[in-house]
Order: structure tokens, then sequence, then C-alpha cells
């Protein structure tokens, strides 16, 4: 794995791009994103491709994934309903940017789960209001993601309550990597897949759904927290410092153990674009008529960056806009909250 460098629009290559390759490590393959596609279809739903924006290099149409129309707003939904369908829990904690917080929180509704969602410090007020409206509780923590994390498997110790994270969970990256299967199905001759990056199950999901198939898969980071990056470089999994991009849901500090390898032993390139390029590609998404929140419009900016002559697809992960939010989730009266700003409990 050789660094170019950790700027915005710079990128990581990993060896062997392009080739097939017939499996990735973690222990998950995809029998289990068969199973996972199987037990969420009650509770998902098919997302299109789209058409996308004409690249202005090479003149090639980009196609979207579009997972801002799933339910719940994003790609989260499927990973927290395998995981919580599998698990059987009847009381689940998990620490969340927001997505996967209203994902859970759908799902715990619709089965009868008591749901608590750990929120860090910079998460968006109008996700967290949707959480409580779906009927879970939050508890907000100082700090940045890795905070937040502690305090989730503290409260889920302390709850006596199941654990599902957001993305370092092999349930939730099976489920995740049903959007790859989706993609792939309808779109086999695809050269590349851009991913957005943030605690990585997606990305690991992907890396899991093309092995074996000649599709490139390139993960896509706000320049401001490049974890993967550096991570594959140092040849292991860093923490970076809490950031501040305007891509709220991928603002992980850390790798997880579950999708990290997976990445490291399939990924093709990993590449970092900056706030500014995330902004445009999200102005570019809503000209397009994609209702696309800045998250999910990471994988966009990276293709654009790219500009490569082929046949590409950009996940667009999420459409949980404020005012979206406000339209699908008004304020309910009778929810759960509370703020918790002390240490973590051991």
């Amino acid at each position: 794995m050789s660094t170019t460098g950790l700027g915005a629009g710079t990128r990581t290559k990993a060896p062997g791009t392009g080739r097939a390759r017939p499996a990735v490590a973690g222990g998950l393959g995809r029998a289990d994103l068969l199973a996972a596609a199987s037990r969420i279809a009650p509770y998902t739903v098919r997302t299109p491709l789209l058409a996308g924006p004409v690249t202005q290099a090479h003149g090639t149409r980009l196609l979207l994934k579009a997972e801002h129309l799933q339910l719940g707003g994003s790609f989260k939904m499927r990973g927290a309903a395998n995981a919580v369908l599998a698990l059987g829990a009847d009381r689940v904690v998990t620490g969340s940017s927001g997505n996967h917080g209203i994902a859970l929180a759908r799902i715990a509704r619709a089965l009868g789960i008591r749901l608590t969602v750990v929120l860090a410090a910079g998460a968006m007020p109008a996700k967290a209001a949707a959480i409580r409206a779906l009927g879970a509780e939050t508890v907000r923590v100082g700090g940045g993601v890795a905070e937040r994390e502690e305090r989730a498997r503290a409260l889920a110790a302390e709850q006596d309550a199941v654990l599902v994270p957001s993305s370092d969970h092999p349930l939730v990256v099976a489920g995740q990597g049903t959007v790859g299967l989706e993609l792939l199905a309808a779109a086999p001759d695809t050269d590349t897949v851009y991913v957005p990056t943030g605690g990585g199950g997606l990305l690991a999901g992907l890396c899991l759904a093309a092995a074996g198939h000649p599709a490139r898969v390139v993960g896509v980071e706000p320049a401001l927290t490049p974890r993967y990056a550096r991570s594959l470089a140092a040849g292991h999994p860093v923490r970076l410092p809490a950031c501040a991009t305007v891509a709220d849901g991928l603002r992980g500090q850390c790798p997880g153990a579950v999708p990290y390898p997976i990445i490291r032993d399939r990924v093709d390139d990993l590449i970092a674009v900056g706030d500014a390029e995330i902004l445009a590609a999200t102005a570019l998404l809503h000209r397009l008529g994609v209702d696309a929140e800045p998250s999910g419009a990471v994988a966009l900016a990276g293709a654009l960056r790219a500009g490569r002559r082929e046949r590409a697809v950009a996940i667009v992960s999420g459409g949980n806009t404020p005012a979206r939010l406000h339209t699908a989730h008004p304020a309910h009266p009778r929810t759960l909250t509370r703020t918790d700003t002390k240490e973590p409990t051991p």
C-alpha cells in the first residue's frame, strides 16, 4: 500500500487495482450478504440507479445508487434492520451521527424495542429530533465519535442491552453490503463504484459484494478525517482527532475492527475530498433533483475528482436534510431525551 499524500483530493492506492479477488478477510462472505438481503426485505426497498452528471473531463455519464430514497432516508436502514432482526434483542443501545439512529428507531418502533441513541456534541439537531420523534431516547455527550462510542458501550452494559454499532459489527456490514449486491446486479458492467466512507461499514459491505468481480471499489473520505487512508498507510488502525467536516455522517475517528481488514484486503483506492468539493457535489445533485445531504454527496465528489473515463456508480448514501427530516418526523410530544456530559462510566 503506497501513499501519495493525505490532503484534499489525494489518494491512496491499493496493489493490483481492477483485479477480481475471490475472498476478503473478516470471516464474512457473499452468503452473509444474501442472508441479510432476505432478512431485511420486508423493512427496506430496492433503490434505483439514477442518471447522474456527465463528467467534464471525458464526457461519460455517472450513475447514482439512490440510497437517499431508502426507508429512513439512508442506507443505514439495511445494516440496522439486519442486526436487530438477527439478534432478537428487546433493548438496544447505539452511538450514531444521526442516520443510523433514525434507522434503528424506525425498526425499534415497529418491533417494540426500547432504544437509546448516544449522540456526539456535533450531531445535527434535526436528526436528534427525528430520533426522538420515532420514540427513542437520546443521550448527548461532549467530544467526538470516540467519546460517543465509549459512552454507548458503557450504557449497553449498564442497561443489559445489546449494542448495535453504526458500522463496526458483522451483521451491520452484511446489511450494508446489500447495496452492492443490488448495484452490481443492476449494472454488472460497472468499472468503478465510489463509496462514501466514515466508519467503513458501507465500504466494507461493497468490498464483500464485489469479491470475485472486476469492478474497482473506491472509498471517498472527507479530507479532514481520512482515517482509512492514514490507517492503511500505517499498516494498522489509527485514531484521528475529532473534526467538523460538513459531511456530518462521516466524522469517524478510527476504523472499526470488523470493516478494517475487509477494506485493507479489497479496496482499490481511497480518495480524500475537501468540504468545498462536497458542497459543490451536493449542489449539483440538488440541481439534478436528488435531495442529498452533504454526507450523501461525498462519493460523487470523489468520482468527479477522479475524472476517469469509465462506467462508474457513485452511491448517494443519504438524504436526511433538515427540511426533509422536519417533514418526515414532526416533533412528537411524548418522547424521552436527556443530556449526559459527564465522563463515560468505566
